[in-house]
């Protein structure tokens, strides 16, 4: 696995030097050379890279990353550009057309989001080919629960988005009275109709931003040609 290099490196040392750790990066070496795993070993912390922990205005929560050839590249719910758009992605862009205007992309990568302090983070950050949640409960939770905790102390004001029931069991890690926290349905077609359509999340994660001083996010995915 990469080596997380920037601001992240100081408050996340902790976590590598725990036995929890190095057990992980072990599983995870070994199942890299026994077959295919995605995302690719050099992307699994691209949420890390492209969001600086001193640059992080919101957070969304995925689970784990697409498990299909060509998608998963660190960032949750985003695609390769010339990907197909995932359902759930084309429900936020839905939902995101409906409450700011943005114009549906002709794709799904989310990197403009990361660039901009969109930390878009998975609680599991590997999975074998074409087996979802395969790498569920072998350390990718109790790591990813301490990049959550750490996020939640950062004095700037922060909006964490938890869409669905796994996302929102994470509320329990958050404390900190400066956040917003917004919670909906997860935007999967199974559920986006129960409450996720509608939640308005872009544009009250933007009002909050501004109204604490901050940037707001420019949300429009711009095409690719």
């Amino acid at each position: 696995m990469p080596a997380i290099a920037n601001d992240w490196l100081k408050p996340l040392e902790a976590e590598f030097k725990k036995p929890y750790y190095k057990q992980l990066y072990q599983t995870v070496v070994r199942e890299y050379a026994r077959g295919t795993v995605y995302p690719p070993a050099d992307d699994i912390f691209n949420a890390f890279h492209l969001t600086p922990l001193s640059e992080v205005r919101v957070v969304i929560l995925g689970q784990d990353p697409y498990h299909n050839a060509e998608q998963a590249h660190g960032l949750c719910f985003s695609v390769r550009p010339h990907v197909e758009i995932p359902p759930s992605l084309m429900n936020i862009y839905t939902e995101l057309h409906d409450d700011m205007g943005c114009r549906i992309p002709n794709n799904g990568c989310l990197v403009k989001w990361a660039e901009q302090g969109v930390l878009l983070l998975n609680t599991v950050l590997t999975v074998r080919a074409h087996q979802a949640a395969s790498h569920q409960n072998i350390g990718w939770e109790e790591f990813t629960d301490a990049v959550i905790r750490i996020v939640d102390q950062q004095d700037e004001p922060i909006v964490f988005l938890l869409w669905g029931r796994p996302a929102q069991r994470k509320k329990a890690l958050l404390h900190n009275p400066r956040h917003l926290v917004l919670e909906a349905p997860h935007p999967s077609p199974l559920s986006a109709h129960r409450g996720f359509f509608g939640c308005r999340h872009f544009s009250k994660t933007n009002d909050f931003l501004v109204k604490n001083g901050r940037e707001p996010i420019d949300w429009q995915i711009e095409d690719v040609v």
